[in-house]
């Protein structure tokens, strides 16, 4: 995989106009080697010599020379393009969808705001109870996040359906903490769960890909992944991977903020779900 193809479409949205011209250049002909000078590629990209150096920098490089050489040397490994084509392989749609993952998990680690998740981390860690809400893909999520948060030893719900987490709303008191999870923000159900919950003196947490949207009004705490959706691309897998890392983390947390308490992964739950497994004696005695 060609990695320098990979960070600049990593860094692409924090490039300025200029930096921009260069990286277009570099994503239009990738596996090309760069131009012997440097006045050469500014020529290319309509850029600057100067802005190429910053270019350069910002990929974690010297100069443009260290990066030319970088180039150079990938040049053997495959370029993973973004776009799904109809002319792809199976295989190149699955090169695809896990260098779109990746770019994900990078983008996310990147945007999620350290203080927020560190503060959502320790409401749920001191919640009577937590209430996880989600429609479609989100409602899968907000389930994993309760399953793991129960293992871990927190009182823990996921609800999927919308009578049933307006419901659960009405039930919860001020000890406890609400979760939305959407990718858009937008659900209107999950919006409306999370004002009625803030407006009953309820604290309210949301994962969401996408910034100022409304969800964000009626939360809290928010955790905000990154991920970049294309017409072809993977979206649904990629969101679904960013947030299940933010669940993980959080879980992690849980579990070793309990584990001074007697309360982590306890051996007889553990125990209990291992003989759930299909074991060789079980196997044999068929």
């Amino acid at each position: 995989m060609n990695k320098i193809i990979l960070k600049t479409r990593l860094l692409y949205n924090e490039m300025g106009k200029a930096e921009k011209k260069i990286a277009d250049w570099l994503l239009a002909h990738p596996g090309d080697n760069l131009p012997m000078s440097i006045s050469e590629l500014a020529e290319l990209s309509n850029s600057s010599e100067s802005t190429i150096v910053r270019f350069a920098r910002r990929l974690g490089f010297s100069g443009y020379g260290e990066l030319k050489i970088s180039v150079a040397s990938e040049q053997e490994k495959k370029v993973v393009l973004p776009a799904i084509s109809e002319n792809d392989s199976c295989f190149d749609i699955l090169e695809k969808i896990c260098s779109d993952a990746y770019l994900s998990l990078e983008r996310t680690k990147r945007t999620i705001v350290p203080e927020n998740i560190a503060a959502a981390a320790k409401l749920i860690a001191g919640a009577g109870k937590t209430i996880l809400i989600g429609l479609g893909s989100s409602a899968f999520v907000a389930q994993d996040a309760a399953n793991k948060f129960l293992r871990a030893g927190y009182q823990a719900y996921s609800y999927g359906d919308t009578h049933m987490q307006m419901i659960a709303v009405s039930r919860m008191n001020k000890s406890d903490v609400l979760v939305g999870v959407s990718q858009s923000g937008a659900s209107k159900d999950i919006v409306e769960a999370l004002k009625f919950a803030k407006s009953r003196g309820i604290s309210t947490v949301c994962i969401t890909g996408t910034d100022k949207s409304p969800i964000m009004k009626q939360s809290d705490i928010v955790l905000l992944t990154d991920t970049e959706e294309t017409k072809h691309g993977s979206p649904a897998i990629c969101s679904h991977f960013s947030r299940l890392v933010v669940i993980d983390s959080l879980c992690y947390y849980l579990v070793y903020k309990n584990e001074p308490n007697g309360k982590g992964l306890d051996d007889e739950s553990e125990k209990n779900l291992r003989s759930k497994r299909v074991t060789e004696t079980d196997e044999t005695n068929e």
